[in-house]
This record gives C-alpha cells, sequence and structure tokens, in this order.
C-alpha cells in the first residue's frame, strides 16, 4: 500500500491489488468465450481420449471381444505392466524396437532438413526487394501445406517412380540407371520421406520465419551497414540473432514432436517389402489396435510415446534455459 499527494496537498492511499480471476474473466469475457471452441477441441482429442489408457493394463479375448485382466501362474486375475514388458522384448516384439529405431531416424532427418531449408528460404526471401516475386514464392512454396498427405504422396510416386523425373534426370546427367526402384530401395526410404515432408512443409515454416524477421529494428542493418559489413555479415551479425529465440522455440516444440513423424507417409508411400526402414511407432498402433486388435499392446505402445514426448520436452526446454535462451515453461 502506498500513497499519492493530491492538489490540496492530502495523502490519499493508492491501492495497487490487482482484481481476482474471477474480476478478470468478467472484463475479459468476450475473449473467454472466443476461446471456448478450441477448450473444447483440446478437451475432446487430447484429453477424453486417455481415458482409454486403461486398456494398457488389461488383454483383450479375441473369442469373447471383451477386455480381461491378465492372469497369473495361479490363474487368478491380476493387473500389471505385462504389456509394456512386452513391448520391449525382442523375441516377442520384434518389430516395436525397429520402429523406435526408423521413428528416431526418420524424426532427425524431417528435423534438420525442415529447419535448415526453412531458416535458408526465409532468409533468401528476406533479402528479395521485389515485392510481387517474393509474394508468389511464398504462395507457391506454402500450398502444399493445405494439400492432403494422399496428394503429396500420390505426387511423390509419380516423381520417383522406376521411370519418373527424377531417374530420368539423374540417367541424363549419367548418375543412375534406366531404371532405379526408389521406393524400394531400403537406403533410400528415410531420405526419400524426408524430402517429401521438406517439399510440403517448408512454405510454412518459412512464414514464421520471415515475420520473425520483419521484427528486427532496421537500424541495426544502417548501423552495420555503416560499419562497412556486407549483405552476407548483415545476415549473420543481425538476421541470424535475431530469429534466434524464435529458432529455440520452434525447437523445443519439434523436439517434443520427436516421435511424432506420422504414419500417412510412410504408410502410402512405402511398400510393405521394407518394412524393416518403413514401419514406425504410430505404424505399430494401428497394425496392433485394428489389424491384430490387441489393444493392450497398441495403447502401451502409445503411452511409452507419450511419455517419452513429455520427457524430451521438458529436458529441451529446461537446457534451453540454463544456457539462458527463451523456453516455453
Amino acid at each position: 500500500m502506498t500513497s499519492v499527494t493530491n492538489g490540496l496537498g492530502t495523502q490519499r492511499p493508492l491501492n495497487r491489488k490487482k482484481g481476482g480471476f474471477f474480476s478478470t474473466l468478467g472484463k475479459q469475457w468476450q475473449l473467454m468465450l472466443m476461446s471456448v471452441p478450441m477448450l473444447l477441441y483440446v478437451l475432446l482429442f487430447n484429453y477424453a481420449p486417455m481415458w482409454g489408457w486403461v486398456n494398457a493394463f488389461k488383454d483383450i479375448s479375441k473369442e469373447r471381444g471383451t477386455l480381461q485382466p491378465f492372469l497369473d501362474g495361479t490363474g487368478a486375475a491380476s493387473y500389471g505392466f505385462k504389456n509394456f514388458t512386452d513391448l520391449f522384448d525382442p523375441l516377442s516384439q520384434p518389430t516395436f524396437v525397429s520402429s523406435i529405431r526408423n521413428t528416431i531416424a526418420m524424426s532427425i532427418i524431417n528435423l534438420v532438413f525442415g529447419t535448415v531449408s526453412a531458416i535458408i528460404l526465409a532468409l533468401l526471401l528476406n533479402e528479395v526487394r521485389n515485392k510481387a516475386f517474393k509474394r508468389t514464392v511464398q504462395t507457391v512454396t506454402y500450398l502444399p501445406h493445405f494439400l492432403s498427405m494422399v496428394i503429396v504422396v500420390g505426387i511423390a510416386k509419380i516423381i520417383f517412380s522406376n521411370d519418373g523425373v527424377i531417374t530420368e534426370l539423374l540417367h541424363g546427367m549419367g548418375f543412375a540407371p534406366r531404371s532405379v526402384d526408389w521406393l524400394g530401395t531400403k537406403q533410400y526410404f528415410w531420405w526419400i520421406v524426408g524430402v517429401v515432408n521438406v517439399w510440403k512443409e517448408v512454405g510454412w515454416g518459412t512464414i514464421i520465419y520471415i515475420s520473425a524477421m520483419t521484427g528486427i529494428d532496421p537500424s541495426l542493418y544502417e548501423a552495420a551497414a555503416i560499419d562497412g559489413a556486407g549483405r552476407f555479415q548483415r545476415i549473420l551479425h543481425v538476421t541470424l540473432p535475431g530469429i534466434k529465440s524464435t529458432f529455440i522455440i520452434l525447437l523445443i516444440m519439434n523436439i517434443g514432436h520427436l516421435l511424432d513423424t506420422g504414419f500417412e507417409i510412410q504408410y502410402l508411400l512405402g511398400p510393405e517389402i521394407i518394412n524393416e526402414v518403413r514401419y514406425t511407432i504410430d505404424l505399430y498402433v494401428l497394425d496392433y489396435g485394428t489389424q491384430k486388435t490387441n489393444i493392450g499392446l497398441a495403447t502401451a505402445a502409445g503411452i511409452f510415446k507419450s511419455v517419452i514426448a513429455v520427457i524430451l520436452l521438458t529436458a529441451a526446454n529446461l537446457i534451453a534455459r540454463k544456457l539462458g535462451e527463451d523456453s516455453l515453461m
């Protein structure tokens, strides 16, 4: 509690106490009302399904079609972590261990390729002075983000077919034979997935970095130019430091989704003959949850993925905070 002096020389108390939650709610009820649809969406699709996690501690009876508890050696009903232990048993579930490897490998490729390509494209567009050309390039590059993955995979299959554009181009340059089975070769699949993801999402990521670049003080560029800095030096010492906080936030969020590489592109693009490299955690959950009707094992795999994502997000956030960078929490 502090006091102020009015024009008559007397003092009156100045209350700096802020209004409570309900007071703020009453003043900003319009904003709260606008957030209700998104809140309901999150509760319905993100939190309500967590009730199904209980299935990870049960077994499904194919004969009776009901969820039954595991039976121990004495025949007595008991719940436990059998589904979780079976996941990492190389004898009973060899595909799950390989799915973790495939998921991490493709996620890292997507993260590195996607981040680097988005930053490079944003830097190039930021240096373009022709606004019409700049807007045209932006429109062309971010339009694939709105395409269905089915359409994207269909285009990729045409381009990477045995006698497609890539094969013809490399054959004409003398780097490839007349016919190459790109999609059916294990050592190519991860990189093809990375290329397709970059083509689909690079424009969307570029928008974020360009927005961050527009917030940089123009006087910094003027000062650098007066000091004799060239265009490349201004990018290196002004632009990149100016978008560092945006890069750190996006990196933390992407690390949290490291195991969320998806299943659409792997399921639609890769043939079953290369399951050893295309099988991801999401494909494992889809396979065991629908075709093999082992709901308990599929749910356990989903819980494992969610827990690891929370751990990775928390660790990345703590590391960023320790280094003095911006963090999410």
